[in-house]
């Protein structure tokens, strides 16, 4: 019984690689190649392989949008991420989206077969090291939530989050529908409630708790 696989980058190249990688695998059989987001959701719900080789950086509708659309959609492939990089935020992320397999693309090719196979097989494969950032990750930020919405109302904790990510006062108030001075006043009350005593203190407490 075959391996069935829908490969997606946006690289020609690289699905060049990986099509010449599986051909030699008598077990695997590429039944799609993708090149945007929007054609890889068509391939799996067309195809309904077992697993979806995917990369994260594609033009228009990237891998994140990819993931969140087949979860929308309740397609349910065993999903391996080919990647360069991938920062601790992003791995919560995918991980809560139900990757399975991540490899990064500087790794042996040898070691992309072996973690398909696995996928398939019902296990994960995770990079060690970047899985332990990531699950520290998550328990700090579970742990953060917990805190913070124990003595912040929900709309707090949105400008808390906003503040974190960079977002500026006119921004946060455009975002939200509200002026101003109404989210200074929230500020100002975040700050007492927390223990904070300035924009910077709020950013450094927010990164701490993985509230970003």
């Amino acid at each position: 019984m075959s391996i069935t696989l829908v490969l997606a980058d946006d690289h020609p190249l690289i699905l060049d690689g990986l099509e010449s990688l599986f051909k030699v695998e008598h077990d695997f059989q590429v039944v799609a190649r993708c090149t945007t987001g929007e054609e890889t959701v068509e391939a799996v719900q067309k195809h309904n392989p077992d697993v979806l080789v995917l990369d994260l950086r594609m033009p228009h509708m990237d891998g994140f949008a990819v993931l969140r659309e087949l979860k929308r959609a309740k397609l349910s492939p065993n999903v391996v991420l080919l990647t360069a990089a991938l920062e601790d935020k992003a791995l919560v992320e995918v991980l809560g989206l139900g990757v399975r397999g991540i490899v990064l693309k500087e790794m042996a090719p040898r070691l992309l077969v072996r973690c398909i196979r696995t996928v398939h097989a019902g296990g994960q494969w995770l990079e060690p090291q970047t899985t332990t950032r990531a699950l520290e990750t998550m328990v700090r930020r579970e742990a953060g939530m917990r805190h913070a919405s124990t003595i912040l109302t929900p709309r707090e904790l949105t400008i808390v989050r906003a503040v974190a990510n960079g977002s500026r006062n006119r921004e946060i108030a455009d975002r939200l529908n509200i002026s101003e001075g109404t989210v200074k006043v929230h500020l100002h009350n975040i700050y007492q409630k927390l223990g904070v005593d300035s924009r910077f203190g709020l950013m450094v407490y927010a990164r701490e708790n993985a509230l970003n």
